[in-house]
């Protein structure tokens, strides 16, 4: 289980560094289930 600081640390790593889109969806979908704010900028299109 991830802490909700773990989780958007690693989501905001995992766009940096340009990993598989799924795996992001992924990291994405449990941020919007926790309710969880991302920085903007970061969101994938």
């Amino acid at each position: 289980m991830l802490t909700d600081e773990m989780l958007l640390d690693s989501y905001h790593m995992a766009v940096e560094l340009k990993l598989e889109r799924e795996f992001i969806t992924l990291l994405l979908a449990e941020i919007h289930k926790r309710n969880l704010d991302t920085d903007s900028s970061s969101i994938l299109h």
